[in-house]
């Protein structure tokens, strides 16, 4: 596997020096963050953002993401133009030598919680999730206070977005899915690209809105679509593991050979439908980190694998989940446990 670590871009205060640092580090997991979704992102700016995570001693390992507009997702013009810029996209980040690009098919809101820095008993603050809290948000009256969120919609765009989605099932949403990746998967063919989609985070609906990357089974149905090398998954332990009917050691057995890129963190299942983001360490989750490591190493994975979600520790600030300490502290940890693994199964 090749240990990689998320960075923003230069307003990142967990800079690629810092990054660089940490024991085993190879690869950087970014994107570019100033280009609308749906517009087509230049090789130029593609390739300077390379040169300048090379010049740090790293590589792009992964983009994370390529976003996906809501039209290609709810199926309404413009997304064939859309899906085009999508192609052209893909094609300059061939050009520059990109092998792994990630998404979500998750309609309007990205990875959702109900608080950011919640205190854990040891004082450490992290990312929760209450399903009695994000119950009581309403997106459509306008009495939405989601933290995290980016909040890119004014209320009349989102309330216009939440209503178009009540004609939209998991079914259509599967055929609009389909469609996507019918017209994206040949290019990424052609251009050697592995499309990592990401599961949905939480992996339930919420508020009426239809998720389909929620598990197992949805899983195998999601890549018999375009059954191809170039579509598979970009598989986070925490997003399936919160619910525990997701075996996660056994889901990396299962389609390892379709697994591009790893998010490897814990979470603790606090009820039904609420979590805790944890300390990567086994004990201090619901998750054997043990055994989704050793998954990883059973089925060959080479692909990039990063830890996920920190807590904040030692007084840090910054971007909720993304400090550099507990990250740090996780990918330390992975590391450990791949090494242990390598060498016992000798």
């Amino acid at each position: 596997m090749k240990l990689s670590f998320r960075w923003y871009g230069d307003d990142d205060p967990v800079t690629l020096e810092k990054i660089r640092q940490i024991p085993g580090m190879v690869g950087i997991v970014t994107a570019i963050y100033d280009i609308p979704a749906g517009e087509a992102w230049p090789y130029e700016k593609i390739k300077e953002l390379k040169d300048k995570v090379e010049a740090a001693g790293l590589e792009i390992s992964a983009i994370e993401s390529v976003p996906v507009p809501e039209a290609i997702k709810m199926g309404v013009e413009p997304r064939d133009r859309y899906i085009e810029n999508y192609k052209e996209t893909l094609r300059n980040l061939a050009k520059a030598g990109i092998e792994v690009v990630t998404y979500n098919f998750m309609p309007v809101f990205d990875w959702t919680r109900s608080e950011l820095d919640y205190e854990l008993e040891d004082g450490s603050e992290a990312l929760i999730y209450k399903k009695e809290e994000v119950d009581k948000m309403d997106p459509v009256g306008g009495e939405l206070d989601l933290p995290g969120w980016d909040t890119s919609y004014d209320k009349e765009e989102l309330n216009d977005l939440m209503t178009a989605y009540r004609e939209i099932d998991e079914n259509k949403l599967w055929d609009n899915l389909e469609y996507f990746l019918k017209e994206i998967i040949p290019v990424a063919e052609e251009e050697n690209i592995k499309m990592a989609i990401h599961p949905d985070d939480p992996p339930w609906s919420i508020f009426g809105l239809p998720r389909v990357i929620v598990g197992k089974e949805n899983l195998r149905k999601f890549l018999n679509l375009v059954d191809s090398p170039a579509n598979g998954l970009a598989l986070c332990s925490g997003s399936l593991g919160v619910n525990p009917e997701n075996d996660v050691p056994a889901i990396i057995r299962e389609f390892g050979d379709r697994i591009h890129f790893a998010h490897v963190r814990n979470i603790k299942i606090t009820g039904e439908d609420s979590f805790e983001e944890a300390a990567h360490l086994s004990e201090k989750g619901s998750l054997d980190m043990y055994e989704i490591m050793k998954a990883y190493h059973d089925v060959d994975f080479e692909g990039p694998l990063r830890p996920d979600h920190g807590r904040m520790i030692w007084g840090e600030t910054g971007k909720p989940g993304y400090g550099l300490y507990d990250r740090a502290l996780g990918a330390t940890y992975l590391n450990g446990l791949w090494e242990a693994i390598k060498k016992s199964s000798k």
